[in-house]
C-alpha cells in the first residue's frame, strides 16, 4: 500500500475539515470493504483516509411505527440483527445476513454500500423497491433519483451519506442467486408490496447497476403471485456477461429470482 494519513473525526463538520485539508487527496472511509482492497491492489491511492466509524451522528437504528431509519454507520450485522426493523420489514434484515460473511457483516456499513454503488450491491435493490430516502450531510435524495449508473450515484464528491429511511411495506422479501465463491449476487431481487402496488429491485444482473423490472411491477400489482411473471424477460443485451454466466443466463436468473422472491414475500 501507499503511504497514506489515517484521519479519525468524531463529527461531520470535522470529516468535511479533514477532506478539504487533504487538498483533494482525502478518501471518506467506512467500513473499507472496497476501499481497502483496491489500496492494497494500488488501484487507489488516497493521501489520507478519513475514518468515518466514529462519528455519532452516522449511528444507529431507529423505527418509529412503520418509518425504519438506519444510520449510514450502521453494519450490516446490526442490520441483519436488529429485532425492530424485523418486526415490521423481515424482508430488509434477511437481505442482510445475505451478505458477504461474519467479517464483512461486522465492518461493512450501510453508508458504504449506499455510497460505492457496486454493481452486486444487495441494498441498492431493496431501498429502490421500498421507495428508500438516502440522507446526506446537506440534503435528501430519492432511491429512484439516488442511483444513476454503474458505480454512479447522484452524490457530490464531498458528500456523506449519514442515514437511510424508508416506510415498511405490507410485505416484502430478497432473494440472491449468489456466485458459490464471492457470495456476490449474480442476480438478487427485492420485491415490495404496498396495497395494490408492487415494487420490484433487481441487483446483480444489470449491466447499469441496480434497477426497478417495471414490466414485472405491472404483473404483480395486477396479481401478487409468482406466475404472473412466469412469461416476462429482461432484455439479454441491458444484462452483464462475464466468466461466471452470460448476459442471457442472468436475464434468465432476473425472472426465476423475482419468483422466488414473491413466494417468500407470499409466506
Amino acid at each position: 500500500m501507499y503511504q497514506t494519513q489515517y484521519k479519525r473525526p468524531t463529527s461531520l463538520g470535522e470529516a468535511a475539515a479533514a477532506l478539504t485539508q487533504s487538498g483533494g487527496e482525502g478518501k471518506y472511509l467506512a467500513g473499507g470493504m472496497t476501499l481497502i482492497p483496491t489500496m492494497k491492489a494500488r488501484l487507489a491511492a488516497p493521501g489520507a483516509l478519513i475514518d468515518l466509524r466514529h462519528i455519532k451522528e452516522m449511528k444507529g437504528i431507529a423505527v418509529d411505527g412503520r418509518h425504519v431509519r438506519i444510520g449510514g454507520g450502521a453494519t450490516h450485522f446490526e442490520v441483519a440483527t436488529s429485532a425492530e426493523i424485523a418486526a415490521v420489514a423481515p424482508g430488509f434484515t434477511g437481505l442482510a445476513e445475505l451478505i458477504g460473511d461474519p467479517a464483512v457483516r461486522h465492518m461493512g456499513t450501510m453508508g458504504g454500500v449506499v455510497a460505492n454503488f457496486d454493481p452486486a450491491a444487495d441494498y441498492p435493490a431493496a431501498l429502490l423497491a421500498l421507495g428508500g430516502t438516502i440522507h446526506t450531510d446537506r440534503r435528501e435524495i430519492g432511491a429512484d433519483d439516488y442511483f444513476l449508473g454503474l458505480f454512479e450515484t447522484a452524490l457530490e464528491e464531498d458528500e456523506i451519506v449519514t442515514a437511510v429511511s424508508f416506510e415498511a411495506p405490507d410485505a416484502s422479501a430478497y432473494e440472491k442467486f449468489r456466485n458459490p465463491a464471492s457470495r456476490y449476487a449474480m442476480c438478487g431481487v427485492y420485491v415490495a408490496k404496498r396495497g395494490s402496488e408492487v415494487r420490484v429491485g433487481v441487483t446483480g444482473a444489470g449491466s447499469n447497476g441496480a434497477f426497478r423490472w417495471s414490466e414485472a411491477e405491472g404483473a404483480l400489482s395486477k396479481r401478487f403471485d409468482a406466475e404472473a411473471v412466469s412469461g416476462l424477460t429482461v432484455p439479454a443485451g441491458d444484462m452483464i456477461g462475464d466468466i461466471h454466466g452470460t448476459s442471457e443466463y442472468r436475464a434468465h436468473l432476473v425472472t426465476v429470482v423475482t419468483q422466488r422472491a414473491v413466494r417468500k414475500a407470499r409466506g
